[in-house]
Parts: structure tokens; C-alpha cells; sequence
């Protein structure tokens, strides 16, 4: 899009492809959670599969006559298997680490020391070859590596998030998916509705500037979930999503911008790709430490809580003959409370998640000022080479 408009209105080009981008997070819950709930869930997937045609062959009407110029450099195969082994090695550990209790599994260990030893031998070979697969020397640049660990910590944050409020509604809640995707879909308004502003200013503000308001709310929005409790509505639970659609409008951009920016040309690709590479990483960290500490913390709230219900505790005796009185037997009586013990656990787990998130939003902030503002120009031909 960007070659296809002249330089002046890059701002414009940006904020139009940066609404397409954003319409996901409105379109996605919604439809996911309609198809998980009226289909089956494989559905989810199987549905990009036309859409992904579509987008490559209207691509391929467009830009078929266009061809930029080609070079060709030597193809770095070692430090390119050595990626796959730990990137693979570590991708499955994160994936089964739940299910297998962590390092407790033999599977997992084996898992964590291939992706150790391999990550040793990659980045020991990619620090000496000629034409790596992956510039690691980029992190000597003081923007790039304080956008980067920005970039990566807040979005390993805010996609451990973005999984565990679902995963609450449904399970601790009593929402469908459909409904749950319904508190998830207003994230969207406000980002579409902003990110035209921001791809037009982007080059005119400091871009910490723009993270740093996106940062704060993101804080703000956590710290009115961590007060969540099991009676909050669904006009309660919208609030806090539709808030956060500012943050989205004025959060990758930005981090982009100021990682890229006074990079040559030449860099510029090798640049984004790592820069993405890390954030797509920390996203799967992410919801496996998400959802692992939300289990954990909730099984400490459940003993905490259970401490207090005993067989001379007023409160416990008249729940108890409350329940037996509306038909229930003693085991379902039991079990019933159980699972409303199990439904305050993991909403005060989930309050702490929400809770600690915020806190490290905030004290991100301090990172992304570590960075140095981009010189005029950079901005924009940064961002550009990134898009």
C-alpha cells in the first residue's frame, strides 16, 4: 500500500491498513465463538482457508506486474536448522508444559534442554557467520533491543490476558463462547476509530509518547478487572474491553517505529522480522505462564477458602441445610459448594493476574523511555519498510 501512494500520504496509507488489521478483534471473538457454539470448533480454523485464497489471489491481481529488485545471498542452512530445532523444541514445551505438570515431565525437560543447547549453538553460529539468518548484532542498537523487550513483555502480557478472561467467563461463569466473544468484541471501536489519527501524527509525536499513554491504559483497564467479582454483569465486563480499544490504536505502531528507526534500508527487513519473531514468542509465553499461575494461585485461594468451612461454621451448616432442603443429598450438597469454592479461587487468581499485570505495564514504561527519539525522517521510513 505504501508504494502504491505517494510519501505525503503514508500516514493515511498506514491508518487504512492498520483498521483492516483491527477489525479482527471485533469480527474474531464474535464469529469464533458463534461457530464453536453452533458448528464445531475446528471450524475456527478451517475457515481461514478461503479467506487466505481470497486475500492471495486478489494479492496476486494487484502486485503481479510489480517487482522489486532481487539479490542473492548465500542461504545460512545451518543457523536456519538450528532455529527449527529450538524454536520447535521450545514451541511444543510451552504448549504441553500445563498438561504435563511442567518440569515434573521427562518430555518437558527433554524439551527445555534441546531448546537450551540449541539456542547456545545458534546464537554462538549466527554471531560468526557472514550472512545469518537472523542479525542478532541488531540488539546492539539501543532502540531496537529497549522496543523489543517492550514490545515483547507488554504483548506477552496482554495476550496472556486476552486468553484468560474467556477462559473465566466460560468455564467460571457460566458464558457461551458466543457471549464471551461478545465481551471481547467492543476492543475494537475505539481502535478503529483512532488509528487513523495515530497513522498521521505518528511521524509528528515522540512515538514513547503514543506507548506510553497506551501502556498507562492498559494499567488502567487491568486494575478495573483485578476488581471483577462474580456478580459483575456483562455492561461491567464491557467496560474495561472497550476502554483498552484506545491502547490497541496506539500500541504497535509506535513500538515499531521506534525499534526500526535509524536503521539503513538494508537492515530494515532483518530488523522487523526479529522484532515480530520476539513478539509472536513472548505471546505463547505468555498464555502458558498465564494459565499455569491462574491454576496455581487458584488452588491456593481454594485452600484458603476451604479453611473456613467447617462442620461448626454457621455459615457452612446453613449453606449446607439450605441445599439439603431443596432436594439436594449430602455428597451433591458437598459438591456444590466445592464448585462454588472453585468459582471464587479462580476469580481471585484471576484478580491477581489482572492485579500484577497492571503493575508491570506501568513500570514498562520506564523501558520505553530508555530509548533514544528518532530523528526526523527515520519515523516514517521505518515504519514504511515495517508495513
Amino acid at each position: 500500500m505504501l508504494s502504491s501512494y505517494p510519501k505525503k500520504n503514508a500516514g493515511t496509507a498506514l491508518a487504512m491498513w492498520a483498521i483492516t488489521t483491527l477489525v479482527a478483534p471485533v469480527v474474531g471473538p464474535l464469529l469464533g465463538g458463534w461457530i464453536t457454539d453452533n458448528i464445531s470448533w475446528p471450524w475456527i480454523f478451517y475457515i481461514n482457508v478461503p479467506v487466505g485464497i481470497a486475500a492471495a489471489a486478489v494479492t496476486w491481481v494487484i502486485y503481479r506486474r510489480r517487482e522489486t529488485a532481487t539479490v542473492r545471498l548465500p542461504i545460512d542452512t545451518i543457523g536456519l536448522a538450528l532455529l527449527v530445532v529450538w524454536v520447535g523444541a521450545l514451541q511444543i514445551m510451552l504448549d504441553k508444559g500445563k498438561d504435563l505438570d511442567w518440569f515434573h515431565s521427562g518430555q518437558i525437560v527433554a524439551l527445555a534442554i534441546v531448546a537450551v543447547v540449541g539456542f547456545s549453538f545458534f546464537l554462538v553460529w549466527e554471531l560468526t557467520d557472514r550472512h545469518p539468518v537472523v542479525d542478532l548484532r541488531l540488539f546492539a542498537r539501543r532502540n531496537f533491543w529497549t522496543s523489543s523487550l517492550a514490545m515483547s513483555l507488554a504483548y506477552g502480557l496482554f495476550f496472556g490476558n486476552v486468553v484468560l478472561l474467556p477462559l473465566w467467563l466460560q468455564q467460571y461463569m457460566g458464558y457461551t463462547a458466543t457471549q464471551a466473544g461478545m465481551v471481547l468484541a467492543p476492543v475494537g471501536v475505539l481502535a478503529i476509530l483512532l488509528t487513523p489519527f495515530v497513522g498521521k501524527t505518528v511521524n509528528k509525536v515522540d512515538p514513547r509518547v503514543f506507548v506510553t499513554v497506551a501502556f498507562t491504559i492498559f494499567a488502567v483497564v487491568l486494575l478495573m478487572r483485578s476488581n471483577f467479582n462474580t456478580d459483575a454483569d456483562f455492561g461491567t465486563l464491557l467496560i474495561p474491553t472497550f476502554v483498552q480499544g484506545a491502547a490497541m490504536a496506539v500500541f504497535f505502531i509506535p513500538l515499531i517505529t521506534l525499534a526500526l528507526s535509524g536503521l539503513t534500508p538494508d537492515r530494515i527487513p532483518a530488523a522487523s522480522g526479529l522484532f515480530n519473531f520476539t513478539r509472536i514468542t513472548a505471546g505463547s509465553f505468555g498464555t502458558s505462564i498465564t494459565t499455569t499461575l491462574w491454576e496455581r494461585r487458584a488452588s491456593l485461594h481454594h485452600a484458603q477458602l476451604g479453611d473456613h468451612i467447617t462442620n461448626v461454621d454457621p455459615s457452612t451448616v446453613q449453606a449446607l441445610a439450605g441445599m439439603q432442603a431443596g432436594g439436594m443429598s449430602p455428597q451433591q450438597s458437598y459438591a456444590a459448594l466445592d464448585r462454588m469454592l472453585d468459582q471464587q479461587a479462580f476469580m481471585l487468581s484471576a484478580n491477581d493476574i489482572f492485579y500484577v499485570s497492571a503493575l508491570v505495564f506501568v513500570l514498562l514504561i520506564a523501558v520505553v523511555w530508555l530509548a533514544r527519539p528518532t530523528k526526523d525522517g527515520h519515523a516514517q521510513s521505518a515504519t514504511a519498510a515495517a508495513h
